[in-house]
């Protein structure tokens, strides 16, 4: 009889399974310009940014001024918590490489900066309103005139205020 023990084992790796590669994603809440049906949604939409798929509109836990300024008329969130509204906007599962693309057209951190903040799920169906951490882009260091101009809670680029987002292409 041979004993097989003296022989070297090696193990036969196994086959890498697609399915449980996984990639790691981010919530992201957009409030301006990268929602649904405004002018730069498409980035969002674009597979070669990565991987960014909806998951909920929703609203912030803490009340923020959203405001539109300078001569492009760019909505943003000013970071003065407690101050304005319960700002509208969506939810969005992103992966490292969209997030990096977002990083870019927010020009962060240059211009705004990104922070984790509670976002509240629009849910009719649920009594018990459900809250994910997401990452959400505010201008932190802005003149305090900024303050002086009108509150948002919902922004659209064609909305009541006149004042259209001028896409980067056109300026």
């Amino acid at each position: 009889m041979h004993k097989f023990s003296a022989f070297p084992v090696h193990k036969i790796p196994k086959p890498i399974d697609v399915h449980t590669i996984r990639t790691i994603m981010h919530k992201v809440f957009v409030y301006g310009t990268l929602k649904r049906n405004e002018p730069n949604h498409c980035l969002l939409q674009d597979s070669n940014n990565g991987i960014g798929c909806f998951v909920a509109e929703g609203y912030t836990k803490t009340k923020y001024p959203l405001i539109i300024a300078t001569k492009y008329n760019i909505p943003f969130i000013l970071h003065c918590p407690g101050k304005g509204h319960f700002v509208q906007g969506e939810i969005y599962d992103v992966d490292d490489k969209m997030l990096s693309k977002l990083d870019i057209l927010e020009d962060h951190p240059n211009y705004y900066i990104r922070e984790i903040d509670d976002i509240v799920i629009k849910d009719t169906l649920s009594q018990c309103p459900q809250e994910e951490k997401c990452w959400v882009y505010f201008l932190k260091n802005f003149k305090p005139e900024l303050l002086k101009r009108p509150y948002m809670d919902n922004y659209s680029s064609n909305g009541s205020h006149g004042l259209q987002y001028m896409e980067r292409q056109t300026r």
